[in-house]
């Protein structure tokens, strides 16, 4: 069976915006028109509106038919009943990438509805047309320009993304730009009645701009299709896998978003087992996950050099470890020699972990430990547990030492996987804008950095399982 070439939703020369109002700006045609314009889309936008001569300063066409030229992908935004006239049309004038961003299908669970879904698969087939939706917020890819939504113009990147919600997908998008880490290309499915997920899947696995999958699913047409498939895909690429509908009350709202069905946890559980996903629960914990198999190396094992600052938060971050399944090993002889001479015996810790203060000033020790970490044999990951300056501590002002820091790294590279945490939460507004603003400085070296220890530890057990699956599988 041919595979479906899904390029043109991605890098479309031309888009015929087919539903866009004359005015009352709201979600739909307009909006997306805007947000193309915005972005700076290098290609040709027809807009199609029978009752409009110009929106936006465009020329505006009554239907697909009047265009100078057959669009390399129509963007449907009309009621569910006019979408299969327009579908109709495109079949006849050869148009056959469409997105319908609609909704009022089989998602309404009414006799109508499912009629609507039903006539709108019959016609995608009779002309052999590719659609993605409906019901969804289509295509997105940075490299092209094709930006509608999400991070706008949004960042060029190793992910691929694929989601049957929109609102979800498109929140990740921005999230993962703001710390540097970019998309290649993504997709909001929707109902997913003509191409669906296995179709995307195939056609990333095979994207050389994607490196990593995260995916989102509600529910599937064929669980043992999914099952083969994702376990296929993830030998190539490490898949990260949150699904929705997980608990009862997940699952019952699962049919009025896309009309999906859930399916029984016990089976998700068995996918995860058998396929060897990276499985999470939340948003923070997909983008953690993410970042790190993006940015990160293959860890040869799962022992973690602990780098930080303060008795208590050592101890803490040692438990962290422990309970996501990681180890603390003891330092090699020839490291703890180093350290005994270079660490100051007052207000540390030598070992691991390692409460070295002088590594929240000093760039220069910071990167002395980094080296010792990088060449002993115990050390599998890295993890430097910094901290923003807060007006209780008893230090001195002094220049920042992260700017130094980030330089060694964006120079040297990372030799085993090295993550930072920033510590700035807690509820000052001051301190997380600094946070932020510094997690954002790591990420644009391509350092995957965490707010807390918590999330570093989880990413990093996400990152050795998956490496750990496939040795062994």
């Amino acid at each position: 069976m041919t595979k479906p070439d899904l390029t043109k939703f991605f890098h479309p020369e031309s888009i015929a915006i087919v539903g866009v109002p004359r005015k009352d700006y709201r979600f739909g045609g307009l909006s997306f028109m805007d947000k193309l314009l915005k972005a700076g889309y290098p290609g040709r936008i027809y807009p199609i509106n029978p009752k409009a001569q110009e929106i936006l300063g465009f020329k505006v066409y009554p239907d697909l038919s009047s265009l100078p030229e057959v669009p390399d992908l129509a963007m449907v935004s009309v009621t569910a009943p006019q979408t299969i006239d327009v579908l109709e049309e495109c079949g006849r004038l050869g148009l056959r990438h469409i997105h319908i961003l609609s909704s009022g299908y089989n998602e309404i669970g009414t006799p109508e509805g499912l009629e609507l879904e039903a006539r709108l698969k019959a016609v995608a087939k009779e002309y052999g047309l590719l659609v993605i939706g409906p019901n969804c917020m289509g295509p997105y890819c940075p490299a092209s320009g094709l930006t509608p939504w999400g991070a706008i113009p949004g960042i060029n990147g190793p992910l691929g993304l694929i989601s049957q919600s929109g609102g979800l997908v498109q929140r990740l998008t921005e999230y993962s730009a703001s710390l540097g880490l970019g998309t290649a290309k993504a997709i909001s499915m929707g109902n997913a009645t003509v191409l669906d997920v296995f179709d995307y899947l195939e056609y990333m696995a095979e994207d050389e701009a994607v490196k990593v999958i995260g995916l989102y699913l509600e529910g599937v047409s064929d669980g043992r299709r999914l099952m083969s498939l994702v376990r296929e895909v993830n030998r190539k690429k490490p898949i990260v896998f949150w699904k929705g509908g997980a608990t009862e009350v997940g699952a019952a709202t699962v049919s009025s978003h896309t009309g999906a069905m859930a399916g029984q946890g016990w089976l998700w559980d068995f996918f995860y087992r058998q396929t060897g996903v990276v499985h999470v629960r939340t948003m923070d914990e997909w983008v953690d996950a993410l970042m790190a198999l993006a940015w990160l190396p293959a860890p040869q094992g799962k022992g973690v050099f602990l780098m930080g600052g303060g008795g208590g938060n050592s101890v803490a971050n040692g438990d962290f470890c422990i309970e996501e399944g990681l180890e603390v090993p003891a330092l090699s002889e020839a490291t703890m020699a180093v350290l005994r001479r270079s660490v100051p015996q007052v207000g540390s810790i030598i070992g691991n972990p390692l409460d070295m203060w002088l590594i929240f000033m000093n760039a220069a020790h910071t990167v002395e430990v980094l080296e010792m970490g990088y060449q002993d044999p115990a050390v599998d990951m890295i993890v430097v547990d910094t901290l923003i300056v807060r007006k209780s501590f008893h230090m001195p002002e002094q220049a920042d030492p992260y700017p130094e820091t980030i330089e060694y790294l964006r120079e040297n590279g990372l030799k085993k996987p090295t993550v930072f945490t920033v510590d700035s939460e807690g509820g000052d507004p001051e301190l997380a804008a600094r946070g932020a603003k510094l997690r954002a400085e790591f990420g644009r070296a391509h350092v995957p950095v965490y707010p807390t220890f918590q999330r570093a530890a989880r990413a990093l057990a996400h990152l050795y399982r998956y490496y750990a699956d496939l040795r062994s599988s």
